[in-house]
């Protein structure tokens, strides 16, 4: 008998085994037939870095159904969420078999459905592929769950779970509901909070958030009793719930940054969950400011505005103001292309100096100059004769900036710009000139702000970081450390004309290095300037394109750039430390150069070793004079008697033609002795020199010919001279004089003759347009 009963058994279980792994085998052959494809569309959901919601957009589907990250799901949550719907929620296949045979004795006794048997799982299949309450779409859907069960994670089910659950009308998953009713992320939520989300997806219409929360209150609190009697949760916490009122109503989704927002949903328009660099604090601060400021840009018919923080040593974006009212206007500002004006200046200045063409106290000329045809004046209309680099970028001077792009190159400068992420010069790089350092180009608040981010890293160049996890993990060398740290210390001159009347004798005026810019026509303002915390850019302006007479970099955007770094940075920040190799010298402030045994005047420079000039100082020369100094020796036509050495300076051509032109007065180098003049009569140094027209240039007339102005410059001891066209006298003129002619279509031969008979001959082509 023991014998029969254990045959009887063994055959029982061979067969229970065989039959299992025949359904086994036929559930992966239906799997592999009929696979379990779906697609759930999230909602986009910006986060700050500290994962406060700054917005979100609707799914593709229209619904407010925003994903919750495993990391999301906390063990509350995850306890409240598994006693209220599915206790064996991790020990069954999908389906809970005792609760099926449970459920159908009960809807078969009392001839109707009572009580139901869907796990988690279950749920999860029914909200991916929902179908009418039939026998048969109930065995579809318990097939579909073991699909789920057999390919993902018991949490991956969960988190599906919690990420589909309705909550009335077109707000799906626990996130949404906690976002739009309790204004907070689901790992933040009180276990009371957690136990009201948990009752509401079984009756989603008759405990409406918002409306019914009376009932939902008295159901979440019976919950919590039942809670307590399962042991979820201990007594003390229950009790604590149980006293937490429910005073909850739908909001509407945060609107913070919400031109970031739209910039990041583009950006990673795969990403569900975007944690963004921003930080929420600082965003409402400069929001704040840049709202308030506009209002009292609106009486000068000045709309717009916008702004961009950047944590140097991160490099990551902190505040993001594409406009002072999304509401107004949907334009970025951050991101619109405008004229820079003055803003790059800093940059050529440093780029010279790593050439080696130039240093801080370096003179240059600050006088009317044709660069083949392009003749730039100052914002003020007045030149300043000779001026150190220091002096010229203090005071934003034109001309010298102008002559040093020149002597670097337009090549060069949009080569570096390049290299410093100006991506939007891209499609005008065969069209700038050297306009461009005037502004005669596009770009962007963004590109320009992380120029002077690097300014303030050394030097070092990198592209900004959007999101909390980016780091800074390669550095490109744009400018030297040494010549960065020497231009912060001019950006931060306080005796400036850029620095706003209402700080000229304010206490509160940050200690920061900044530049001002306006372009052409007054349509742009800017103002970008950093300490060693951050880096803050602001563009003022109208979208339109409209100019304003009042409209400046100084008066009108660097105010609200002193409020911002007012507003973030309470304690007095450092400027960028100096490099620890920064070298400094002595050198003649009559031309930057090192001293001369003559310069009795000198300051201190910064310079690069081997490669910063180092010539000496030659601002003056020593020559024989006669004895009443009315007469220049050469050293080859020296009298016996009656001769000494003096100082002279020693001026350029150039600048001889502006002091005479202005009729500023200058010690004057005393005319060639009628004996000496023969030593001379050949040399180069003595000829005339045309500078306009530009030799062996081609200039374009149109159908009416215009004129072209005859230009030389000649030493100060001719008087008159004589110009030559095609070879025939055209005009006698003073030396300084400005004469014009109108030229022959073709080639034509230009002659200017002094005085003392030296000549030079240039030659033009003309064409027509």
């Amino acid at each position: 008998m023991f014998l029969l009963k254990r045959t009887f058994w063994k055959k029982f279980f061979i067969k229970s085994a065989w039959g299992l792994l025949a359904c086994f085998v036929l559930f992966l052959l239906l799997d592999l037939i009929f696979p379990f494809r779906f697609q759930i569309h999230y909602s986009q959901v910006i986060l700050d870095e500290e994962n406060r919601v700054l917005g979100a957009f609707l799914s593709q589907d229209e619904k407010w159904r925003m994903k919750t990250e495993l990391n999301e799901i906390n063990e509350d949550l995850q306890k409240a969420f598994i006693a209220k719907e599915d206790r064996y929620f991790f020990y069954h296949f999908g389906i809970n078999p005792l609760s099926v045979v449970r459920a159908f004795l009960n809807n078969l006794l009392s001839q109707k459905r009572t009580s139901g048997a869907s796990t988690i799982t279950m749920q999860v299949a029914r909200m991916l592929e929902p179908k009418p309450r039939t026998y048969l779409n109930k065995l579809i859907e318990m097939f579909r769950a073991m699909q789920l069960e057999w390919h993902y994670s018991k949490q991956e089910i969960l988190q599906m779970y919690l990420n589909l659950v309705p909550y009335g009308g077109n707000i799906e998953g626990v996130k949404s509901a906690s976002v739009l009713f309790f204004q907070k992320l689901p790992q933040n939520l009180s276990i009371a909070e957690i136990t009201t989300l948990a009752i509401v997806p079984n009756r989603p219409n008759s405990l409406a958030l918002g409306k019914d929360n009376a009932l939902i209150r008295q159901e979440r609190n019976k919950w919590l009793k039942n809670f307590e009697q399962q042991s979820v949760f201990d007594s003390k916490e229950i009790a604590n719930a149980l006293q937490e009122p429910l005073e909850v109503k739908r909001t509407e989704i945060p609107r913070f940054a919400p031109h970031w927002c739209i910039r990041l949903s583009r950006k990673y328009p795969k990403d569900e969950n975007i944690r963004s660099s921003l930080l929420l604090p600082t965003q409402n601060k400069v929001q704040t400011l840049a709202e308030n400021y506009a209002k009292k840009l609106k009486m000068f018919q000045i709309e717009n505005l916008a702004v961009l923080v950047v944590e140097n040593r991160t490099r990551k974006i902190r505040a993001y103001v594409g406009s002072q009212n999304f509401a107004e206007s949907q334009v970025d500002g951050v991101v619109a292309i405008r004229s820079p004006g003055s803003t790059l200046k800093p940059l050529v200045y440093a780029l010279a100096m790593d050439l080696g063409k130039l240093t801080p106290k370096t003179t240059l000329l600050d006088i009317p100059t044709d660069w083949n045809g392009y003749s730039p004046d100052n914002f003020d209309n007045k030149f300043r004769g000779k001026v150190s680099v220091e002096t010229a970028l203090s005071l934003s001077l034109n001309i010298p900036a102008v002559a040093t792009l020149h002597e670097i190159s337009v090549d060069y400068f949009v080569k570096k710009l390049k290299q410093a992420g100006f991506k939007t010069l891209s499609k005008q790089e065969k069209k700038v000139g050297l306009s461009m350092i005037l502004g005669g180009f596009g770009t962007n608040l963004e590109e320009l702000t992380n120029l002077y981010v690097t300014f303030a890293n050394s030097g070092l160049y990198a592209s900004l970081n959007f999101l909390a996890k980016d780091s800074t993990t390669r550095t490109d060398t744009l400018i030297s450390a040494t010549s960065a740290y020497s231009f912060t210390q001019v950006l931060t001159l306080a005796q400036r004309p850029d620095l706003p009347r209402s700080y000229q004798n304010a206490k509160n005026k940050p200690f920061v290095a900044w530049k001002t810019g306006t372009s052409y026509g007054k349509r742009d303002a800017w103002s970008i300037g950093y300490n060693q915390n951050y880096t803050i850019g602001v563009w003022i302006g109208n979208f339109s394109g409209k100019g304003v007479p009042e409209l400046s970099g100084s008066e009108i955007a660097t105010p609200l750039l002193f409020e911002i770094f007012n507003a973030l940075d309470n304690q007095a920040s450092a400027l960028p430390t100096a490099p620890s190799n920064i070298h400094f010298r002595l050198v003649c402030s009559e031309s930057g150069l090192p001293p001369n045994s003559f310069c009795e005047n000198q300051v201190i420079d910064y310079y690069i070793p081997l490669i910063s000039p180092s010539q000496v100082c030659q601002h003056q020369k020593e020559l024989y004079v006669s004895a009443d100094e009315k007469l220049q020796y050469l050293p080859d036509c020296l009298p016996e008697k009656g001769y000494k050495k003096k100082l002279f300076p020693n001026l350029s051509s150039e600048l001889q033609a502006y002091y005479e032109a202005e009729k500023i007065p200058y010690l004057k180098i005393p005319p060639l002795h009628p004996q000496c003049e023969q030593f001379l009569q050949n040399s180069e140094s003595m000829k005339p020199q045309i500078v306009s027209p530009v030799a062996n240039k081609t200039y374009f007339m149109p159908s009416e010919p215009t004129e072209l102005m005859l230009k030389a410059y000649t030493r100060n001891d001719v008087k008159k001279v004589y110009w030559y066209i095609n070879d025939k006298l055209y005009q006698e003129a003073l030396a300084q004089e400005n004469v014009f002619f109108k030229p022959k279509i073709g080639k034509n031969t230009i002659t200017c003759v002094d005085d003392k008979g030296r000549s030079q001959k240039i030659s033009i082509q003309v064409e027509r347009e």
